[in-house]
């Protein structure tokens, strides 16, 4: 998993609220076993026509997102069905972190074990995000892991929540079986004396 401690990036608006997993990622790209290429199938049923061309006014197709690694998304981003392949898709795509007033804790538990940071801000903060990128498109916000603030191109600082154990494992780069991994040693001598 990609070590995630502090990332400064432009910001993908996508102000749909309610976005659940079947448009993230649909069912039908659910039978692959590899994130190699989920990114291409992020949001497919938005993203492409049906003879398979881009629509050309849909947010990720437009050049100005090439390269932005936060993705500002309206209110309970990642409801609906459990699937991992919806943090593959996103992180597939080149996102790092995503910003919501809030998220299907499935949707966020399986984004933290795949190195996608899922950030929650109060309503004040997000529609002054959602303002900002509007009236500068090309502005940056700084997200620091460590102590969990995303700072915004106008200056305003604003704290985000996560627990402490998935916290660590992203800012050591580890999920949950690289964690215990790290304790290899202390493990053996356990099971030595045992």
């Amino acid at each position: 998993m990609a070590q995630f401690t502090q990332l400064t990036s432009g910001v993908v608006s996508l102000p749909a609220n309610d976005i659940d997993t079947d448009q993230i990622i649909p069912a039908r790209f659910l039978k692959a076993t590899d994130k190699l290429g989920m990114g291409n199938n992020l949001f497919a049923d938005w993203r492409y026509n049906a003879d398979g061309s881009p629509k050309a006014d849909f947010v990720l197709n437009k050049p100005e997102s090439a390269g932005k690694q936060v993705l500002l998304a309206g209110d309970n981003f990642g409801c609906g069905s459990s699937r991992e392949h919806a943090p593959w898709a996103l992180t597939g795509f080149g996102f790092r972190a995503v910003i919501s007033t809030s998220f299907a804790d499935i949707f966020r538990n399986n984004a933290l074990k795949n190195g996608l940071l899922p950030v929650i801000v109060d309503v004040e903060t997000h529609k002054m995000l959602f303002d900002l990128m509007a009236e500068v498109p090309h502005a940056e916000v700084n997200i620091d892991l460590a102590s969990q603030t995303v700072n915004l191109p106008n200056g305003h600082s604003v704290s985000f929540p996560i627990d402490s154990f998935s916290k660590t494992c992203l800012l050591k780069g580890v999920d949950e079986l690289g964690y215990i991994l790290g304790f290899e040693t202390q493990i053996a001598a356990f099971e030595t004396g045992r």
